[in-house]
């Protein structure tokens, strides 16, 4: 997927084919929002920022790490709901049964991470946002909403796999890796609206 042209991806995004869908997309909404903060920390160095070049240092760092890590989500993402597929072309039998509630667990994770990715690019939005060269701050926004789709969407997509997953326990460490997701919402929006307001005053 990473060697794509994006038309290329969109074309397979909106075929008649099992993958990449929404798992993918909300990967690579995070992807753009790691990648859209780093730009705005690297404007955000020289001179005029020395005093908080450590952070800005950080930054651009972890949101590389990010970046990469939420495009490897998209690709293992799209890998693991064809596992999905696959377990339910099975004969049917207790065998195809365990084989599609082992796929639904393994096609819940990439987005159960992806929530902690975008959970942390949320927070990395707040972190840079008072430091932010200015002329780049709408960016910080965009970071923020990026990362609010990758959140919404990536819960719906570990929220689908639930029902079919027979471990009580799987089912309840899910539920709480994407239960922070309204919170971490609710500080993108704060976000966003810190930097209309400074717009637009």
């Amino acid at each position: 997927m990473r060697d794509l042209k994006i038309v290329d991806f969109l074309t397979e995004l909106a075929d008649r084919v099992p993958a990449p869908g929404g798992g993918a997309t909300a990967a690579l909404h995070a992807a753009q929002a790691a990648a859209l903060l780093g730009m705005v920390a690297r404007y955000t160095t020289g001179e005029r920022y020395t005093s908080h070049a450590e952070t800005v240092v950080a930054v651009i760092a972890e949101t590389d790490s990010l970046r990469a890590r939420a495009l490897r989500l998209a690709e293992e993402d799209a890998a693991a709901f064809t596992a999905v597929t696959d377990a339910y072309r099975l004969p049917k039998g207790e065998e195809r049964s365990a084989a599609i509630a082992r796929a639904l667990a393994g096609a819940a994770e990439p987005p159960a991470r992806v929530v902690e990715t975008a959970v942390r690019v949320v927070e990395l939005c707040e972190l840079l946002l008072p430091i932010a060269n200015r002329n780049v701050v709408t960016d910080v926004a965009a970071a923020a909403d990026a990362a609010r789709a990758a959140l919404t969407t990536a819960r719906m997509n570990v929220e689908i796999n639930l029902a079919g997953i027979k471990d009580p326990r799987v089912r309840e460490e899910l539920n709480h890796r994407v239960g922070g997701v309204d919170t971490a919402v609710a500080r993108a929006d704060w976000v966003t609206a810190e930097v209309r307001e400074e717009i637009t005053s």
